[in-house]
């Protein structure tokens, strides 16, 4: 049996966006990765809406600071074979005034304490698969606490591989698999789930299956 640690914010925890209710298992993205992977994976959801990579959040909590609960969630599951970290949305928030290559940086930063954790098989290192978020799209109610966040988005791609080869992991751009819904701009819509369970599903695949 392989374990496979889906560490992420509100899309990895599976927000409707037009509800903001949770999505059934089998609909998020983890579930849907699970579901391909079959019988031979455990697959663990790890998603908390309004994470940040490595920022304590003056409004809604120090806890959802990514770096602060990573170490602790890493041994509590272990040994895991692969990790994946998808987080930087929630950087974009105005009050962190964060640029895409710090929030690159950030998630980086995540990535290599995995690599370093020990937390792997026999001790060793997971594997670790970092994801770059899609794009932010049209904001409605959410457009003056992500100010400039389009923009800064539409940049993610570009310097989360670079960090991620930097840090010598592997790398997915969500955006060229899947787009933020147009009810919100931030969250996924059912079949972006669906869609990037199978991406991220095909990785998995390929590198430890």
């Amino acid at each position: 049996m392989k374990t496979v640690l889906c560490y992420g914010d509100s899309n990895t925890w599976g927000s409707n966006p037009e509800t903001g209710e949770r999505f059934a298992p089998q609909v998020r993205w983890p579930g849907v990765l699970a579901w391909e992977l079959g019988d031979g994976f455990c697959v663990i959801e790890e998603g908390l809406p309004g994470r940040t990579t490595v920022w304590d959040d003056p409004i809604e909590g120090a806890h959802k600071n990514g770096r602060t609960y990573l170490r602790a969630c890493l041994e509590s599951h272990k040994p895991l074979d692969l990790v994946t970290v998808m987080l930087g949305t929630n950087d974009l928030k105005a009050r962190f005034a964060a640029s895409a290559s710090d929030i690159a940086q950030g998630a980086a930063s995540l990535a290599e304490m995995v690599l370093m954790s020990g937390c792997g098989p026999e001790g060793g290192a997971p594997v670790v698969l970092l994801i770059a978020p899609p794009p932010v799209g049209r904001l409605t109610d959410l457009a003056e606490m992500f100010e400039d966040s389009e923009e800064k988005s539409a940049r993610f791609a570009v310097h989360y591989g670079r960090f991620a080869e930097r840090s010598g992991c592997g790398f997915l751009d969500a955006g060229a698999v899947i787009a933020s819904s147009h009810v919100d701009g931030i969250h996924l819509e059912e079949d972006e789930h669906r869609k990037l369970g199978e991406a991220v599903a095909a990785h998995v695949e390929e590198v430890v299956g």
